[in-house]
């Protein structure tokens, strides 16, 4: 077997957002739904010839009928037309047949049988989903090239807003913001003589429920104790200057002396850490109005937690090595005029950079399902055992990483099922319902409304 091979590595990574392995062809329309998830998302290779445990099996049957097998397969189910490479190539002396699918210029990509509200899936994790509407609406808005925050809040008044924030905040750097500015910010939109303020503008004054940060400072390593709990809504520059100060208050200052000044500064930099935070407010999805940024100091890590995953199908290779794709572009060129915003595509790399200069462990960026989280890890030996003053006290039991994992999920998708749990945590269903049920007689958790209801995080 050739181990340098960049298909037997790729393999051996195991199956991920771009990569799918069956031991044999599936069914049609199973077929057709992992070749539209890949469309939709970020592109992706099915390789028929691998078992689950990425064993290299190869193929049974002749390799030239199943190549024409896949074709009309596709064919007869995929709209609009999909164009998959079909290809052979030799492992171990077995054959595998690969279909590779780059992502579509077509957007949406759907099953024919069932029409594009109930056919249409997306790849979340190293599984296939079916698109929600919100979704299919977003994958429209990238065929035309468009942003939520550009559309225009129609059923919203431009008389009826109050623009002091934004206007301080241009203020504050020595710019004007008249109506011609607003304009090509595209914060307002003009249609047959009205103008209405965009999403964008709605979403950097605060006034959507759902745009606000959640920050919590829990004791130990894992969710079981709340210190502190703090919840931030109001215009986005409000936002970020109190998720800062939250953050600030639980990290420790280490002192250096340098010359003959003695200066003080935070465990993790606070630029790479308000890096991050910008990051989460420019590139999070708020065309999902049922969640919002999350951020969690333990005594080893502070994460931030936004949802949406990569924008525009990106994978989180492209990402750290500096490709950029904007999800939120009013939001990008407000925080770029107003000096939040350095350059694009440098988000990332500057946040490792200063992570480096401050001699600090470098930062962990993961895409977990349909969330992006930035982890700066801390020095568990300085952490201290209590602060800020404990807000709901200790829970019983312990919750274990597992649980921790489940609980996210929860808190960012109330709505998640326990099938969608699995899936998105790649265990058994009775595994899941076993951390329920944990969680549940712990009282971290509680189901409302039944099997169409949702789930209520009490901690």
């Amino acid at each position: 077997m050739t181990f340098d091979s960049p298909l037997w590595q790729e393999i051996q990574q195991g199956e991920s957002k771009t990569l799918e392995f069956k031991q044999q062809l599936p069914k049609g329309e199973q077929l057709a739904k992992t070749l539209i998830a890949f469309a939709n998302t970020s592109g992706g290779k099915l390789i028929v010839g691998v078992d689950d445990e990425r064993q290299i099996i190869g193929i049974k049957t002749d390799e030239f009928e199943l190549m024409d097998q896949i074709a009309s397969i596709v064919h007869e189910n995929c709209l609009p037309t999909l164009l998959p490479s079909i290809y052979l190539e030799t492992l171990d002396n077995k054959t595998l047949v690969i279909v590779q699918v780059h992502r579509g210029s077509q957007l949406p990509y759907y099953l024919k049988s069932k029409g594009r509200e109930q056919g249409t899936y997306v790849r979340i994790g190293a599984s296939n989903r079916p698109a929600s509407l919100d979704m299919i609406h977003e994958l429209e808005r990238q065929r035309l090239n468009q942003s939520f925050d550009e559309q225009a809040a129609w059923d919203i008044q431009l008389e009826d807003l109050d623009l002091t924030p934004l206007l301080q905040a241009f203020q504050q750097q020595g710019k004007a913001l008249n109506q011609q500015r607003l304009h090509s910010l595209k914060l307002i939109k003009t249609e047959h003589g009205v103008t209405h303020p965009t999403h964008g503008l709605i979403i950097l004054l605060g006034l959507y429920e759902h745009v606000e940060i959640k920050c919590s400072r829990f004791k130990g390593t894992d969710m079981t104790v709340f210190l502190d709990k703090k919840e931030y809504r109001g215009n986005l520059f409000y936002q970020l200057e109190q998720t800062e100060l939250f953050i600030k208050n639980h990290l420790h200052l280490k002192a250096e002396i340098l010359g003959l000044q003695r200066t003080e500064t935070y465990e993790i930099p606070m630029a790479a850490i308000r890096e991050a935070l910008i990051n989460a407010i420019i590139h999070r999805d708020y065309s999902n109005f049922g969640r919002d940024i999350k951020v969690g100091i333990y005594d080893d890590a502070l994460n931030i937690v936004s949802p949406g995953g990569l924008p525009h199908g990106i994978t989180l290779n492209e990402a750290l090595q500096g490709r950029s794709e904007i999800r939120n572009k009013v939001l990008a060129r407000v925080f770029k005029a107003l000096g939040y915003i350095e350059q694009w595509g440098s988000g990332i790399a500057r946040i490792q950079q200063l992570c480096r200069e401050a001699d600090c462990q470098p930062p962990i960026f993961k895409e977990t399902g349909d969330f992006f989280d930035i982890e700066f890890l801390r020095d568990v030996q300085e952490a201290p055992d209590s602060e800020g003053g404990q807000i709901g006290g200790q829970i019983g039991g312990q919750i274990t990483e597992s649980q921790r994992s489940v609980l996210l999920l929860i808190q960012n998708k109330p709505q998640i099922t326990r099938q969608e749990l699995a899936k998105e945590l790649q265990i058994n269903p009775s595994a899941v319902q076993k951390h329920i049920e944990n969680l549940k007689e712990q009282g971290v958790i509680e189901r409302i409304g039944g099997t169409r209801g949702y789930w209520q995080v009490k901690i």
